[in-house]
């Protein structure tokens, strides 16, 4: 399939966005109805987004920080997920296209669950990642080693292993920018603080392709599409938005949330689109080399 209509959802590659990702942000675009349903409406338009705060504020998902790249003026600027303490140093899971190829830890500041802001200390990227956002989709992901630890995130989440994606219940949580399907992202939908998060059914895999094809996509990715209610969609379903590039979707396994992708990329922020997630099934090595005593589950 062609990826030429992706577009990355926060950082430095997304360049025409830097306005929306300067606003004080929340995640995610939504379906109308629910938006209406919990209280949308003309000089209300923040109000709609309560059941997907609620969704986002779940204990679960504690572990999904905030960055600035405005020593800490707003937050939501990209995402994050705090995959445990190495050596007194929080690691940080996060996307590779919101920094410069040669791009530094100490870009953003790192805000923990329970409001402590932390400085980057180093960044190790993925190897197969070249800054093509749309054929290195799969391999979008970087760890960022902070300058202290997180101590106030419950325990370190667990990651999917397995290969049983497709078809998928997911729950994508980040701090992007806010948006309803019919009219995309705008400002007026921020204004309720914290995370927020919305579900989806993934509708694609693409399996990595191994050696990676230097002009093609290298596969290793997952995707949902925005759908309205009639074609199926669920209540507090939803696709990224800007800012959330970074954070994570997490699938249910034997009673166990883990996290099965890194939010990466999308065509859009309307009805049809799709957002694309880095695959954690097809880097589990690399990961478990940058980030020893990792916990995966199938």
């Amino acid at each position: 399939m062609s990826l030429s209509r992706r577009r990355a959802f926060g950082g430095l590659l997304a360049v025409p966005l830097l306005p929306v990702l300067m606003r004080p942000a929340g995640a995610v675009i939504i379906l109308d109805s629910t938006w209406q349903a919990e209280g949308g409406g003309p000089d209300k338009e923040s109000a709609g987004f309560r059941a997907h705060v609620a969704l986002g504020s779940q204990p679960q998902y504690a572990s999904v920080v905030a960055l600035s790249d405005d020593e800490g003026e707003t937050w939501g600027a990209a995402s994050g997920t705090w995959i445990g303490n190495v050596g007194g140093r929080a690691q940080i899971l996060t996307a590779a296209h919101i920094f410069e190829r040669a791009g530094s830890a100490e870009q953003y500041l790192y805000r923990t669950p329970g409001g402590t802001v932390r400085h980057g200390a180093s960044i190790v990227f993925h190897p197969l990642f070249t800054w093509d956002t749309d054929e290195r989709t799969g391999y979008d992901m970087a760890i960022v080693r902070l300058d202290g630890p997180i101590d106030d995130g419950g325990l370190p989440p667990s990651l999917y292993g397995g290969r049983r994606e497709q078809g998928q219940h997911i729950v994508m949580v980040g701090f992007g920018s806010r948006g309803i399907g019919s009219a995309g992202e705008d400002a007026v939908y921020d204004g309720l603080p914290g995370k927020a998060a919305a579900e989806n059914i993934v509708a694609e895999v693409m399996e990595a392709i191994q050696p990676p094809p230097a002009n093609a996509d290298a596969g290793n990715w997952l995707a949902v599409t925005l759908r309205r209610e009639d074609e199926g969609a669920g209540r507090l379903d939803g696709i990224l938005g800007s800012g959330d590039s970074g954070g994570s979707a997490w699938l249910l396994t034997g009673g166990l949330w883990a996290i099965a992708g890194v939010n990466a990329n999308g065509t859009g922020d309307t009805y049809g689109s799709q957002s694309f997630f880095a695959r954690i099934s097809g880097a589990q090595d690399w990961l478990k080399s940058v980030v020893p005593g990792l916990i995966f589950v199938s």
